[in-house]
């Protein structure tokens, strides 16, 4: 391929992604979704416009840090100490119930392999890519109907962000211990090691730009900074400790979410993403999207995998929501708030498939999951709370 032509594909992508960005949101569907139809589109399967090259493979891995540094930026350490044990629960609750359910999907349709064998992570790898919450569509649903600032909205809220960080550290895991040769005792070691290391050179960093933002407040060194950060914690994750990029870039995220302009850096974060590397990610979900290869038998798989999925949000949040002592109503409205799925889901599958864990015919499931989650749990919601106000007022 000569190295102009590469310019040809970008144009492609940007165009094609934001047109079906634009008529998903219409839909009111995720725009991510119909950016990874567009990739869909003009990928091999169908018109064949675009084809998949390292060079759109390496802009890919630089979205995907960039997003998962954002959603680092987003975290809000203050609620998750207000909310604290019962969050905490609830999100744990959150990742188990769907980690299990999809380690037993994929057994039940490929069968039960021997415990540390490729096929075996497969599976288990199945049920990380569920445990991932996006609970942008709730937020929105909650703000409509006024209930956002309620205990009810605040807890889902903490939940979904502690669901995001244990999820980052099961996958962190799970990667780990699927490279053959890497020892259970290993993996552990180095995740803990990497997390105390990311503990005390945060506190430094953290420091660092507090002064930083004191003596340069709302200049574009700050996000520069910021950016260099969250690209030297992916190298260090990776390179020193064998932990995905990713991780690094999320906890670059969390050492800056609570200086006074990280606002202003997750805006200049979203410039970029939004233009270019964002489209580009998501676009590429869709070029790895291979229809020819759609059996019947993985077909039934996603139905049955987008079912576990959402119930294994609703039945572990509820119930443990439940014995947090909500009452039953709030409870499944927890569940239900949390089971919608978004970009961190696709993150995960991408990082599955450029370890070699999973293939790309997976990404077929993980983006009906995020359709249909993102499409059915605003109705379901205004439906919950609709009835909880209809029974107040015949009491």
């Amino acid at each position: 391929m000569e190295a102009y032509t590469i310019f040809k594909s970008l144009c492609i992508i940007v165009i094609a992604a934001k047109i079906c960005g634009i008529l998903a949101r219409k839909l009111k569907a995720p725009q991510v979704v119909g950016e990874i139809l567009a990739g869909v589109l003009i990928g091999p399967s169908v018109l064949g416009l675009v084809e998949q090259s390292d060079f759109l493979a390496q802009l890919a891995e630089i979205g995907v840090v960039l997003l998962m540094f954002s959603a680092g930026l987003q975290t809000n350490l203050h609620d998750l100490l207000r909310t604290g044990l019962k969050a905490f629960a609830i999100a744990c609750a959150g990742v188990l119930v769907p980690l299990v359910g999809g380690t037993l999907l994929y057994m039940a349709f490929y069968g039960a392999s021997p415990l540390g064998s490729p096929e075996f992570y497969r599976a288990v790898f199945i049920g990380v890519i569920m445990t991932a919450t996006s609970v942008s569509i709730t937020v929105q649903t909650l703000k409509e109907l006024g209930k956002l600032s309620t205990e009810v909205g605040t807890t889902i809220l903490s939940a979904a962000i502690i669901d995001d960080v244990i999820g980052i550290i099961v996958l962190t895991f799970v990667i780990g211990m699927s490279g053959g040769e890497a020892q259970p005792v290993s993996v552990v070691l180095k995740t803990v090691l990497f997390f105390v290391f990311a503990l005390l050179f945060g506190y430094v960093c953290y420091k660092i730009f507090r002064i930083a933002d004191k003596r340069w407040p709302h200049t574009r060194r700050i996000p520069i900074l910021g950016l260099a950060l969250c690209f030297g914690m992916a190298y260090v994750a990776e390179r020193f400790f064998g932990i995905a990029d990713i991780t690094g870039a999320y906890v670059a995220g969390v050492i800056l979410c609570s200086i006074r302009d990280s606002e202003y850096i997750a805006e200049k974060m979203d410039v970029s993403s939004y233009m270019l590397f964002g489209p580009v990610f998501f676009a590429s979900i869709g070029l790895k999207t291979e229809l020819d290869t759609l059996s019947g038998e993985l077909v039934l798989f996603a139905a049955v995998f987008v079912l576990v999925a959402l119930l294994g949000k609703i039945i572990g949040c509820s119930l443990t929501a439940r014995l947090c002592r909500f009452d039953w109503g709030d409870s499944v409205k927890i569940g239900v708030g949390m089971m919608t799925r978004g970009e961190v889901a696709l993150i995960v599958a991408q990082k599955g498939l450029s370890c070699g864990i999973i293939s790309s015919a997976y990404f077929a499931p993980v983006i009906l999951l995020i359709l249909i989650s993102s499409v059915v749990t605003p109705i379901v919601l205004k439906a919950l709370y609709s009835r909880s106000e209809k029974k107040e007022q015949t009491v």
